[in-house]
């Protein structure tokens, strides 16, 4: 029998009869006669006498514990980056929503949902504590959802793996919907320098996921099958000496078991080879020009955030011509390093051409340029500058902020949240891959957020892109934490797609990433600073590249599909039970 299975009919069905202690349960609620040890109980006195009702403490325990189970898995992410705590809050959640019913489990799952997008997302409170808490609420349903299922499924079979994929459907689902859906919180996100890291390289952030969520419930299948083991051993009454006495390793080896599995799924990315040889190299330098101020009202003056990105060009040019470093192939700027549309502002044009002559090879600008065709558009683009023969090839996000970059239902909201005249123009999407051609190199041009979508870095990794640079502007979230939530994103989609990965920002953190993973250079926060580096360029194709977003649906599907078993298995043993009723 697999870690976690249940046999007996009282594992089938919520009630005070749990086979582990739940949320404000009583001793006496959770072990209410004698036990034989096959998962049966007896003893009518009990169960007449029916559970004890808990007192204050105890109706507050439980939803106590899931709000800080909530806050330790946001403290697995960066700025706390303390990756075990992803987990110990699985295992958690896996506790605490077992062998309740599906509304127990729902509303366990949004407690602590709760509490990890709050201590996640904290960093809007630049915005307001209102953003951090709405979207907070609605990222929390689909935990609320997650914990439903758990609740449901956690009365089948190999529990812990259905327990697994429905962490991989919510993530699934959170990923997509609403508005082009927002996945930052993944517990892959949580797992980009731990041992299941590797894993990406193989079936990218859901397998990460997967297999944190697998280690984690299995984790507390072990803790369930300690927990048995100690009912039997208090229930059991003192017998003669000579009565033969049941072995206590037989009754451990369950907990054993599971305990032995999570440590072997947690290891198991040691054995996966992560490929970082490099075809080619170019020489690059990354220039971070800062901004005014952190905040909402980062720009300054118009041209300001500009001239702090021509300026250390210029100066680097300096050093190349009196020979203090090597030319670099290509220069690379952030998101947002003209703050004015280089194809408007014959000014901007200017400056951003004075630098390219200066150090006489190209650079990725980022700009924010007038869409050509609908009045009122911006796009968001990384543009090809060339030093002879000026702007060329560009890349246009694909996937705008909503509400940061654009307006939902504009017309209806902007009459009662006047916060959103702040975005006085909606960004137009972009539709094809972030492929360009920049000197020497073949780039993956990924914008910001776009990073923490899945088949946005796929696509341009398949289209072509020997290496990846992400195009961010953090400035209005710096020193909130949300900068090393991004870099972590980059980390793991390194070793994702055996690329390096260059992070370029206007305020920080600007970093190069190897292939494996390695933070080889990082920036601090508001400062100019300038990064030169040899990129390694790879063409190969990784495991997770070539099946794409298989593994995802698999593991999504099989979790979805066992809570249908689940709701299918509750409704016949409740039939069963009214058919045996005299």
């Amino acid at each position: 029998m697999a870690p976690g299975s249940d046999t007996s009919a009282e594992a089938a069905r919520p009630g005070p009869h749990a086979d582990v202690p739940g949320p404000g349960s009583s001793a006496r609620a959770q072990d209410p006669a004698p036990s034989d040890g096959s998962g049966t109980t007896g003893g009518a006195d009990a169960a007449a006498a029916g559970p004890a009702r808990p007192g204050p403490v105890g109706r507050l325990r439980g939803p106590g514990l899931a709000v800080l189970g909530g806050l330790a898995l946001a403290a697995a992410f960066p700025p706390v980056d303390a990756w075990p705590l992803s987990l110990a809050a699985v295992a958690a959640l896996s506790l605490l929503t077992r062998g309740r019913t599906a509304r127990q489990g729902a509303w366990t799952g949004l407690l602590f949902g709760l509490g990890f997008f709050v201590g996640l997302l904290q960093w809007l409170r630049v915005i307001g504590w209102d953003t951090v808490f709405g979207l907070s609420l609605l990222q929390a349903l689909f935990l609320a959802l997650l914990g439903g299922g758990l609740a449901a499924t956690s009365r089948l079979p190999l529990w812990p793996l259905w327990g697994a994929c429905l962490w991989v459907a919510e993530e699934w689902a959170r990923d997509r919907v609403p508005l082009g859906g927002f996945p930052w919180g993944r517990l892959a996100f949580a797992n980009t320098g731990s041992p299941f890291t590797p894993l990406a390289a193989l079936g990218g952030a859901p397998l990460v996921t997967f297999a944190v969520a697998l280690a984690g419930t299995l984790a507390a299948a072990a803790a369930v099958a300690l927990w048995r083991w100690r009912r039997s051993a208090r229930r059991e009454a003192p017998g003669p000496r000579d009565a033969p006495a049941r072995p206590a390793h037989r009754a451990l080896r369950p907990a054993a078991a599971a305990a032995g599995l999570a440590t072997a799924v947690t290891l198991a990315g040691y054995a996966v080879p992560v490929p970082t040889d490099a075809d080619e190299h170019v020489d690059i330098a990354v220039v971070q020009g800062d901004v005014q101020q952190p905040g909402m009202d980062f720009l300054g003056r118009p041209m300001m955030i500009l001239e702090n990105h021509v300026e250390p060009t210029v100066e680097l040019a300096e050093d190349v011509a009196a020979g203090r470093v090597e030319r670099p192939d290509l220069v690379i700027w952030p998101e947002n390093a003209s703050d004015l549309d280089p194809y408007r502002y014959p000014e901007a044009y200017a400056a951003i051409d004075r630098a390219a002559k200066a150090i006489g090879v190209p650079i990725l600008v980022g700009a924010l340029v007038d869409h050509p065709t609908r009045e009122g558009y911006v796009e968001n683009q990384g543009i090809v500058w060339d030093p002879v023969s000026g702007p060329g090839d560009s890349y246009t996000k694909q996937h705008p902020v909503p509400f940061g970059e654009y307006v939902p239902f504009r017309e209806q909201l902007s009459k009662v949240i006047s916060r959103l005249e702040r975005v006085p123009r909606d960004f137009w999407p972009g539709d094809e891959p972030g492929v360009l051609q920049v000197g020497p190199a073949r780039l993956g041009d990924v914008i910001c957020f776009e990073v923490a979508y899945d088949e946005i870095v796929r696509d341009t990794v398949r289209a072509g892109a020997r290496a990846l640079v992400i195009q961010t502007n953090n400035a209005t979230y710096g020193n909130t934490g949300q900068p090393e939530q991004q870099l972590a994103m980059s980390r793991l989609r390194a070793i994702e797609h055996g690329r390096a990965v260059v992070t370029a920002a206007p305020s920080g953190i600007s970093a190069v990433v190897a292939p494996d993973g390695t933070v080889e250079q990082r920036t601090e926060e508001f400062t100019q600073d300038v990064l030169t580096a040899r990129l390694p360029l790879r063409d190969g194709l990784t495991l997770a590249d070539r099946v794409g977003s298989a593994p995802e649906w698999t593991l999504a599907m099989v979790g979805l599909l066992s809570w249908a078993a689940a709701i299918l298995h509750g409704r016949r043993s409740r039939t069963d039970e009214k058919g045996n009723r005299p």
